[in-house]
């Protein structure tokens, strides 16, 4: 491995000098400066990262820990989204997948602790509550997708009843009167949300709220689809049937599509669908392609970074800043 010392020697310069050039220190004449950067490129010359933490108090590493994110496909985008952000800062991140396991959570942090990271984004896979004790005091920490139980940490997450309004809204302007929803029975952020989001829409237009238009399903992830397709051919024995539906996620909606086509009905033209995540895997190859609400996840990820890095405030009227993130529609063709 090539030493600092080597590229002072070779360029003709003192090891001081060659230090200043690396931390583009401004009194260095621009000869000089050409000479060793000429120089350490062609000996791939790497400073030591044990070095410049010695010198700068800076480790250049963002600590990144998820408990699912990391093995889910359709919430990747907050990683790909903060890794991009922090090598524009010339960060690298530190990821850490904990598995929903707290004691490895624990581990994890302590690990981040002892590689110096500079700062701390924490990420859930599902909106949710978390407690904030599990945390160091004396590392920034941002969360993402997640807020604290007594908002004590700076958090960004989507906001839910914005998207319900409007994926209900959607079919709403497009003349739909009888509005289907089928919502997750949980009581978490993202269906309480979108819940509230669809009847915030309906009151906005005068319609009153019909409880006999929303199905819930208590299925796991893996039977979505198929726990919705049985809710929405309900949906559609009604005696007053529904002509739009809006689907908690994309995966439901593929449900929604199946339980149309059963009764003999077409996509857009008798019953209209909203999905939300958009998961374009899924979303924009099925046919009609979805219409959907899309989750911000690569958003989220670089502004996670940007108040980490002090470009964003992380602190309002001294309390942590609790960003709530718009989910803009996705226009395709199933409305």
């Amino acid at each position: 491995m090539t030493t600092i010392k080597e590229v002072a020697r070779r360029a003709g310069v003192s090891i001081r000098t060659v230090s200043r050039v690396l931390n583009e220190h401004p009194h260095v004449a621009a000869a000089t400066r050409e000479r060793v950067l000429s120089v350490i490129e062609e000996l791939d010359f790497r400073p030591s990262a044990a070095a410049r933490y010695m010198r700068t108090g800076q480790s250049q590493l963002i600590g990144f820990l998820t408990d699912e994110v990391a093995q889910n496909a359709f919430s990747y985008e907050v990683i790909v989204g903060a890794q991009q952000a922090a090598w524009e800062n010339g960060k690298l991140l530190f990821l850490l997948n904990t598995g929903n396991d707290p004691q490895v959570e624990v581990r994890a942090i302590n690990v981040m602790r002892d590689h110096q990271v500079e700062g701390i984004i924490y990420a859930t896979m599902y909106h949710r509550e978390i407690k904030h004790s599990q945390f160091p005091a004396d590392i920034p920490t941002i969360l993402v997708n997640c807020f604290a139980d007594d908002r004590s940490l700076p958090s960004i997450v989507p906001d839910e009843i914005g998207g319900g309004r409007l994926a209900t809204e959607t079919l709403l302007r497009h003349g739909h009167r009888r509005i289907g929803f089928v919502n997750v029975a949980a009581q978490e952020p993202a269906p309480l949300g979108r819940l509230e989001g669809y009847r915030q829409a309906l009151a906005s237009y005068g319609i009153p709220f019909d409880e006999d238009l929303v199905r819930y399903v208590e299925e796991p992830f893996e039977g979505l689809a198929t726990s919705t397709y049985d809710c929405v051919l309900s949906l559609l024995q009604m005696s007053d049937p529904p002509t739009g539906i809006f689907c908690f996620n994309d995966m439901m909606a593929l449900g929604a599509y199946d339980a149309v086509r059963k009764s003999n009905l077409r996509i857009p033209e008798d019953v209209a669908i909203v999905g939300f995540d958009n998961v374009e895997i899924l979303a924009a190859q099925i046919h009609p392609p979805l219409t959907t609400i899309e989750l911000p996840y690569f958003e989220m990820g670089q502004l996670a970074i940007r108040m980490l890095l002090g470009e964003v405030e992380m602190v309002r009227d001294g309390r942590p800043v609790q960003h709530v993130m718009e989910c803009p529609l996705i226009v395709r063709k199933s409305v």
